[in-house]
């Protein structure tokens, strides 16, 4: 979903080594059947204010969990640890009770079909960078902070080829901007996440990551990624044609269409679904991000109604535009109540994707509805509770599935 990147310096470097092959076998994975959900969501229970809520949680501290289709995987469904979009959050998230994993997909140089967050944001989650004969491909090679201007590079999955993509080593998604070297650049993964597991995280092709979740017995969402080069790529390869081939994935894989989320920012992607792939269509996802600014939120409500007339089923707003506050209280937002009178389902991203809580996330954008009546940890469930009991959302995005996952069970919903 959204692309943030912090621009400070972080502790360990992700070296140029080979990533290590990977099959996609679908029998190579099976189905996990002990959910683990770590520390986490325990901390967060035990760090909420005292009421009625807080008691509800702490008393399915000691329930057995079950994955649940309520929690996505974003990114993976571990992106809070992990390399994002990497077979190891892939599995993570999974072992979190993730129901969903998700693939933002965007194409390569040779046209085939890869999980990124961004077509172009390999020099920030992956090694290409302090790969010469990569880095000497990308759009923007690697240059040196110099004379008061910042690092910088720009890396997209269309500069390389399927095979070069898959040599690649996924990392925390981060850069250095004061970096001189290669090396520094790969350097900023946020204090309040890891480098532990970012060693060399494997990055998976969308195939690859069909096989994966459907040998792990879970269903999808992947996101079809607004390309950030002139379509017809190449004079010849449109976005119709692309969309369709992310579709065409799944029915040569023998994936039934009801275990399929498709999503998209590009409304005609949507339509295009609609008309020439209903069985798909029927639970395609628009990702509405058109409501930033005071004044276009007005319009993004608006909208719903012409969504709807269109034949979407679902919406996903981020977080942000489902609540608000008042009174001291998080309550539904004016778009959350015009989705549920119109009928649309609503998914909404990506709890975990910030930082602490404490004085209010600092603004950060998920949290900027409701900064002023959030000021800890503990108040994550305050959120998910009201856009589960308060506004009904089908589904919820996380970069930690265990958070969404313990919810979910506490309240036996989707399990």
């Amino acid at each position: 979903m959204r692309f943030t990147t912090p621009l400070v310096a972080g502790l360990a470097v992700v070296s140029p080594v080979v990533a290590a092959p990977y099959s996609s076998s679908k029998n190579q994975f099976q189905p996990i059947t002990q959910i683990e959900l770590g520390p986490r969501p325990y901390y967060l229970v035990n760090d909420m204010e005292e009421g009625a809520l807080k008691k509800k949680l702490q008393s399915c501290s000691n329930m057995k969990m079950k994955r649940s289709d309520w929690s996505i995987g974003h990114r993976g469904g571990a992106a809070l640890q992990f390399p994002e979009h990497s077979l190891q959050s892939a599995l993570a998230g999974a072992r979190m009770g993730a129901g969903i994993l998700e693939c933002d997909v965007a194409f390569t140089k040779d046209r085939e079909l890869v999980c990124r967050h961004s077509q172009c944001d390999l020099h920030t989650t992956t090694n290409i960078v302090n790969i010469p004969e990569l880095n000497a491909k990308c759009t923007q090679p690697f240059k040196a902070a110099a004379n008061g201007a910042a690092a910088s590079a720009k890396c997209c999955t269309s500069d390389i080829t399927l095979k070069e993509f898959k040599s690649l080593c996924a990392k925390m998604d981060g850069f250095n901007a004061s970096a001189t070297t290669a090396e520094a650049f790969l350097s900023g993964t946020a204090k309040w996440r890891t480098d532990l597991y970012a060693t060399c995280g494997t990055v998976l092709s969308h195939k690859e990551h069909i096989a994966l979740v459907d040998g792990l017995g879970l269903k999808f969402s992947p996101e079809l990624k607004t390309p950030e080069v002139e379509m017809p790529y190449e004079g010849d390869y449109t976005q119709e044609m692309y969309a369709q081939q992310f579709i065409d994935d799944y029915k040569k894989m023998g994936i039934k269409p009801a275990r399929v989320w498709p999503q998209s920012f590009l409304y005609d992607d949507i339509l295009y679904w609609l008309k020439h792939e209903p069985k798909f269509g029927k639970q395609a996802v628009y990702l509405d991000e058109t409501g930033d600014t005071p004044e276009t939120f007005i319009t993004a409500v608006q909208n719903l109604t012409r969504y709807a007339k269109d034949g979407v089923r679902i919406v996903a707003p981020p977080l942000n535009y489902l609540v608000t506050g008042k009174n001291g209280e998080i309550v539904p937002s004016a778009y959350a109540k015009k989705a549920n009178k119109l009928g649309l389902g609503i998914i909404s991203w990506s709890l975990e994707r910030s930082g602490p809580l404490a004085n209010g996330a600092n603004g950060d954008y998920y949290y900027n509805s409701i900064t002023d009546v959030v000021d800890n940890d503990g108040d994550m469930y305050k959120l998910v509770d009201v856009l589960w009991r308060q506004i009904g959302i089908i589904g919820l995005f996380s970069d930690w599935s265990a958070t969404v996952t313990y919810y979910a069970n506490c309240f036996k919903i989707g399990v």
